[in-house]
């Protein structure tokens, strides 16, 4: 079995890392930079920056904080928000980032996985869903989880990996912030619906549950805010439990 990720999340908001509950309920957590070496130097296996203003606001992501971010980690950096055009794409990746993740513009033009992928291949472009359960279905949001698209989140995960994308961001909103635990059942249903990694997003209060969304949500990887900000853990704390409990970790 491959090795499981930790990713430590920067929502960043106005150049300041931020934390809500199921989107809203906006909170300061931090400047980007200070806690993107202290997660570095904690052993965090990648880093996300994500600009949560930059969808909905409709403005560019703020390039000099990616790369005064890039400068402090020594690890993958997956960058999104505001990535509207191929080239939105190449300055990313020229400030510093390794992977870029879209959501609203790939929902609006889904042909821009495939063109990313073609010319930066699959393994930069990550395609992140932010997934809200309405009835028995998931949907797809966009603009920073304010509307339901009316795509399956299921269906659209597929979709995106048969255009190119290499990895998928499942953000729960559900569960974002709640610290209630991941949405274990959505999940399972992407990861074994696809071939390409799946990166467990949104709800982690406690150690056992990032073992579940492990073990019973079949994730590749974890993402993790609010438990890491505000210090209640730090990377190495969670890498040492999840050994412990048989999750092969780097």
């Amino acid at each position: 079995m491959l090795a499981k990720r930790i990713i430590p999340c920067l929502d960043v908001e106005n150049g300041r890392v931020v934390k809500g509950i199921k989107f809203k309920d906006i909170m300061d957590a931090g400047d980007p930079v200070e806690l993107a070496a202290i997660y570095n130097k904690q052993g965090a296996d990648e880093l996300t920056f994500l600009d949560i203003g930059a969808s909905y606001q409709s403005r560019e992501i703020m390039i000099e904080v990616v790369e005064q971010v890039s400068k402090e980690v020594f690890i993958p950096l997956t960058v999104g928000g505001g990535i509207r055009e191929v080239e939105d794409m190449r300055r990313i990746l020229m400030a510093g980032a390794d992977k870029v993740a879209v959501c609203t513009s790939a929902l609006k033009n889904p042909q821009l996985l495939s063109e990313g992928a073609e010319i930066f291949g699959s393994q930069c472009i990550v395609l992140s869903i932010d997934a809200k359960k309405e009835g028995r279905s998931w949907f797809a949001y966009k603009n920073g989880g304010r509307v339901n698209s009316g795509v399956d989140a299921i269906q659209w995960a597929i979709e995106g990996e048969r255009l190119g994308a290499g990895e998928i961001l499942l953000n729960s909103i559900d569960m974002d912030g709640t610290k209630e635990g991941y949405d274990l059942e959505l999940t399972r249903i992407v990861s074994e619906s696809v071939t390409i990694p799946v990166i467990a997003s949104g709800g982690a209060g406690t150690l056992d549950q990032m073992v579940d969304a492990i073990d019973e949500g079949k994730a590749d990887a974890v993402l993790l805010a609010s438990l890491l900000h505000f210090g209640e853990y730090t990377v190495h704390d969670i890498k040492k439990y999840l050994g412990e409990k048989g999750v092969p970790v780097r």
